[in-house]
């Protein structure tokens, strides 16, 4: 889970051979962080390979809805499998809780890694000190917190694209609102993560404040 850009076998052309990938729709050569694998499941679905695992030739998109939807529109991936392809009725909207459910795995190891900080208390005084690489904070809590925290948080990343109860159930309670992510290759993930889940979800951004 950890490795974020690992290829499946199968994958050749010149631009297999590193770290990018060309999207099918915007025909855009971009890091493989930043964009989707699909592979076609020996049933003839499209499946969404998150974690760029699944064996076969990957079907790459740039990681945003409109995007995935304009695959699935102009039936891209049955052209670029050169084959009759199933796809799911909604597959932008299966993303988006796929990407969540990423986000809030990678959270709860870095939570048992001990790379996280939670409570608006706990945050602004790692904050403070130095401690916190990136700041986290739930869609749905209070504006107030999050810009006092954000004025701590100078050059740090911000990142706000789960709910409260979505950050909850990362750190095994019923919510949270507040959260610091330590310096981590956990911690550097979940950031990878959440930058795809923005392109998905209304109002969730990723920031960086300035010095």
């Amino acid at each position: 889970m950890t490795t974020l850009a690992r290829i499946a076998p199968g994958e050749t052309g010149a631009e297999e051979d590193g770290p990018t990938r060309r999207c099918l729709v915007a025909n855009s050569v971009r890091p493989v962080e930043e964009l989707l694998r699909f592979v076609v499941a020996p049933t003839g679905e499209i499946v969404p390979d998150l974690a760029h695992r699944l064996p076969g030739r990957g079907l790459w998109l740039t990681a945003r809805r409109d995007i995935v939807a304009q695959a699935v529109e102009k039936r891209v991936f049955a052209r670029a499998a050169k084959a009759p392809v199933r796809v799911e009725a909604g597959l932008e909207d299966r993303v988006e809780v796929l990407l969540a459910r990423r986000c809030v795995e990678i959270l709860g190891l870095a939570r048992r890694a001990g790379l996280v900080v939670a409570g608006f208390v706990k945050v602004k005084a790692a904050l403070v000190g130095g401690k916190v690489a990136i700041l986290v904070a739930a869609l749905d809590g209070a504006e107030d917190g999050r810009s006092k925290l954000g004025a701590q948080a100078a050059g740090l990343p911000s990142v706000s694209c789960l709910s409260a109860r979505e950050l909850g159930a990362a750190l095994g309670r019923e919510q949270a609102v507040h959260v610091g992510l330590r310096p981590g290759r956990l911690s550097d993930l979940f950031l990878a993560e959440a930058r795809r889940l923005v392109g998905f979800r209304a109002g969730a951004r990723v920031n960086v404040s300035e010095r």
